[in-house]
């Protein structure tokens, strides 16, 4: 569902307002400064923290089974052309020129909430894809990328039920950071690249590890669940709706929308 910009970005400002602030050295007048500032950060913390969805209130599609059930059938799985590293390794800088094409300004402050140059789309659990607790990004797409991963997931489903059914959902496990955010989770891991096209609000990250299970009716393997996944989005992929990138020690498929019909930039 599309939003209107005003006001539906409160926990976008408080991550982008946060700053890493220095309490050693400088003048009076400098560490009281750096006091004022860690003390706004305390708040827009809380802020962020208020604003986080109501986990003992959950919609119908957030609810799931704990795990997925053990074994499970075989499905008739198309080769998408050859390992899944190997097909899926579009570089960063392919995925940052269609973000910068397609998607919003990196997200520094209020203003450039205010002032963006699109809407943003909010996602959330539905029955084609279940969007995961985030803790550095924000459920916020532009409208091109809420569609393909819309798109994404309704193929996902379409192909399980065609090869038999089976009650999974691909689950999303980031979407849109802030520059805070992306180094916030540099600390942690040191794969994540300081220009991310996350930033853009085109991308967003979807595990092959982990698939959500409503059911148990009907198991089927995780293995076989990955490359039913990769099938789709190889299909996006040749219609040029996307860039993806296999993500080994993340264990998940990064994405980023295109602009349709556009080529890649050399």
């Amino acid at each position: 569902m599309k939003v209107e910009m005003k006001g539906i970005l409160s926990a976008i400002v408080a991550l982008a307002m946060l700053s890493s602030v220095s309490s050693c050295g400088g003048n009076e007048e400098e560490q009281e400064a750096a006091a004022k500032a860690r003390e706004r950060e305390l708040e827009l913390a809380q802020l962020s923290e208020t604003l986080r969805p109501n986990h003992h209130f959950k919609q119908p599609y957030e609810w799931k089974l704990d795990s997925m059930p053990p074994g499970g059938r075989k499905i008739r799985i198309n080769s998408v052309g050859g390992t899944l590293g190997r097909v899926f390794n579009d570089s960063n800088h392919l995925q940052i020129n269609a973000s910068k094409a397609v998607g919003i300004r990196p997200i520094l402050g209020p203003e450039d909430v205010w002032h963006a140059r699109k809407p943003l789309v909010k996602i959330e659990s539905n029955r084609d894809y279940y969007v995961d607790e985030l803790r550095h990004s924000m459920p916020y797409l532009v409208p091109e990328a809420a569609k393909l991963l819309q798109d994404i997931g309704r193929g996902f489903n379409d192909s399980l039920a065609s090869r038999g059914g089976g009650a999974y959902r691909i689950k999303v496990t980031s979407v849109l950071r802030t520059p805070v955010t992306v180094k916030k989770l540099r600390r942690r891991n040191v794969n994540a690249v300081a220009t991310s096209a996350h930033l853009y609000g085109t991308t967003f990250d979807i595990s092959y590890a982990k698939f959500i299970c409503d059911s148990d009716t009907l198991p089927r393997t995780q293995e076989d669940l990955k490359n039913l996944l990769a099938e789709v989005l190889q299909d996006l992929r040749k219609q040029n709706r996307c860039y993806v990138k296999y993500e080994r020690k993340q264990a998940c498929f990064h994405i980023t929308a295109r602009q349709q019909g556009s080529h890649p930039k050399k």
